[in-house]
């Protein structure tokens, strides 16, 4: 935090603090819009989290998860100067996470959840973007579906493959393989079988909660039933987000020129020098291998342009300029090991934030 303005003398604080910030007061209570111009309101994000999935930690709590929302908000700032603040609630209630959130909301220009469990989190977004009229982002959700669109566009173009021609398998039902399955439907895939760790998801089958119940509508359209490994037979895209094991013999059976996103960390579902024998085009969740899908790729520039037109929230149609911006850096460059931009290329968060920005003033959610 520093000041904006110097304290040099009495005069300085009489303006900055008292009598001089009662008119700032007075004018806001007449007119709350004016938080916006006077105050750090729309310039600040809330980093919040309940400390229940921390990485590939788990349920570790508040305290520890600390690091992690300290390393996000260094993100937030170098990447695309935007300042925020972590939090880490001592409370898991989904209730009680809500009513927190809201009470403090006034504070912030948004609201970025991260690291809280499935399937809480889907609950806890959809009534904070209900409830509020700031940008909510959960991030592992959000973050990580728009990133993986973004390689995903660029790898069916290197393969020669049309999205809509794709079919793909996502192991993991978690808050990031939702989101992906959710944003790759908008963008007009194929189909997609997703699974979970009781095999592939479908309308009907017994014991799925009421996220999965949706997701099982809008996917799985031939109604493959079985497991990861059978569904990957034929299949032309697999996106892994389980944290579980896919054996060699498995990828081997996709089609022609397919694409693995190996995507858990640290260790991906099958390792890239394997997949490499099989698919034209791998990506993993490491920065030690090429095609990096990192989501600090999104949120910085995602949040930038949502603050700079003061957006009332991030609509699916800010989710997919995002995505289409990244993939856009490419360019003619695309190659196998170049489907996605670094982290480090200063065109992203420009490039998203510009996308972010034009959609919703496009769409009417901009406030300037």
């Amino acid at each position: 935090m520093r000041s904006t303005i110097p304290v040099r003398n009495k005069e300085d604080l009489s303006l900055a603090y008292t009598p001089g910030v009662a008119r700032v007061c007075t004018a806001i209570a007449d007119r709350p819009e004016l938080a916006y111009e006077y105050t750090w309101t729309s310039k600040v994000v809330a980093v919040v989290t309940d400390g229940t999935a921390v990485l590939g930690l788990g349920d570790i709590g508040p305290a520890a998860s600390m690091p992690v929302m300290e390393g996000k908000s260094l993100l937030f700032k170098e990447f695309a100067d935007v300042d925020s603040v972590p939090i880490a609630l001592s409370c898991t209630g989904v209730d009680e996470i809500v009513d927190t959130v809201i009470r403090m909301a006034p504070s912030f220009g948004g609201i970025n959840l991260e690291d809280i469990s499935a399937p809480r989190c889907f609950e806890i977004e959809e009534r904070l973007r209900d409830a509020l009229d700031i940008p909510v982002f959960h991030d592992d959700q959000h973050g990580t579906a728009i990133v993986a669109l973004a390689a995903l566009t660029n790898a069916a173009r290197f393969v020669g493959k049309p999205l809509s021609e794709l079919r793909a398998v996502v192991a993991g039902a978690g808050a990031s393989g939702i989101a992906v399955s959710q944003i790759l439907i908008e963008a007009g895939i194929g189909d997609i079988a997703l699974s979970d760790s009781k095999g592939l998801i479908y309308e009907g089958r017994d014991g799925l909660n009421p996220i999965k119940e949706r997701i099982a509508a809008i996917t799985n359209r031939t109604g493959l039933k079985g497991s990861t490994e059978e569904a990957l037979n034929g299949a032309d895209v697999f996106i892994g987000l389980s944290g579980s094991t896919v054996q060699e013999s498995c990828v081997a059976t996709m089609s022609e020129n397919a694409i693995v996103f190996a995507l858990s960390n640290p260790t991906p579902e099958v390792h890239p020098d394997v997949a490499r024998r099989h698919a034209k085009v791998v990506a993993t969740g490491r920065s030690d291998f090429p095609n990096q899908i990192n989501n600090v790729l999104a949120f910085p520039g995602i949040f930038r342009g949502a603050l700079d037109v003061r957006a009332h929230s991030i609509t699916e149609g800010m989710k997919l300029a995002a995505a289409n911006a990244l993939a856009d850096i490419v360019g003619d460059d695309l190659t196998a090991d170049y489907v996605i931009p670094g982290p480090f290329d200063d065109r992203v968060a420009p490039a998203v934030t510009a996308a972010v920005a034009a959609q919703a003033r496009k769409e009417g959610v901009n406030r300037v």
